[in-house]
C-alpha cells in the first residue's frame, strides 16, 4: 500500500515549472543575435563560417529528427509539461540522455558559426548552464521516481550529453 501511495505522489509530467527547454534556447539565440547587432565579434575565418555553420546546423536537424522519431516509436509524448509513459533508450538515446537539448546546442553553435559571431557561443554557455543546473535535474529526479527500476539502469549507463 504505501509503494502505491508513493507512486501517486510522482507528478506525471516531468517540467511543470516555468523553465521551458525550447525557450531557453530561443531566449540564448535572440540575446546572442541581440548583442552580435551591438558589437560584432568574429569567432572563425570568414571563409569557413557558412560552411562550418550549415553542417553543424544540418546534423543539429538530422539529430532532432532522430529523437523526435525516438519519441514517437516509443509512444510517449515530446514535451515535458505532457504525461511521460515510457522510458526512451533507442536511437540516439542509446548515446545521450538529452539528444534534444544536444541538438539545441548544435544548432546555436551552427546560428553562431554561421553568423560568425562569439556572442551566441556565450549565451549558448548561459542555456547550457540553465539547462544542466536546473531542468535536467528536474527532470532525472522525475524519471527516476517515476521509473526507478528503467531510469535508474539507464541513467547509469548513458551519459547526459555525449
Amino acid at each position: 500500500m504505501r509503494a502505491d501511495r508513493q507512486a501517486s505522489d510522482v507528478p506525471k509530467v516531468a517540467n511543470l515549472g516555468n523553465v521551458r527547454p525550447p525557450l531557453v534556447f530561443l531566449a540564448s539565440i535572440v540575446a546572442g543575435l541581440a548583442i552580435h547587432l551591438a558589437w560584432p565579434v568574429r569567432v572563425v575565418p570568414p571563409e569557413l563560417s557558412v560552411p562550418l555553420g550549415a553542417a553543424t546546423t544540418t546534423v543539429a536537424i538530422a539529430l532532432f529528427l532522430a529523437a523526435v522519431r525516438s519519441f514517437r516509436r516509443a509512444g510517449t509524448p515530446i514535451p515535458g509539461n505532457r504525461p511521460t509513459t515510457a522510458v526512451v533508450c533507442t536511437g540516439p538515446y542509446r548515446y545521450s540522455r538529452n539528444p534534444i537539448y544536444l541538438s539545441f546546442c548544435l544548432l546555436q553553435l551552427g546560428i553562431a558559426l554561421w553568423v560568425n559571431d562569439i556572442w551566441l557561443l556565450v549565451t549558448l554557455i548561459a542555456a547550457v548552464l540553465l539547462m544542466s543546473l536546473v531542468v535536467i535535474p528536474r527532470e532525472e529526479a522525475f524519471l527516476e521516481a517515476r521509473f526507478p527500476s528503467e531510469y535508474l539502469p539507464y541513467k547509469g549507463s548513458v551519459r547526459r550529453w555525449l
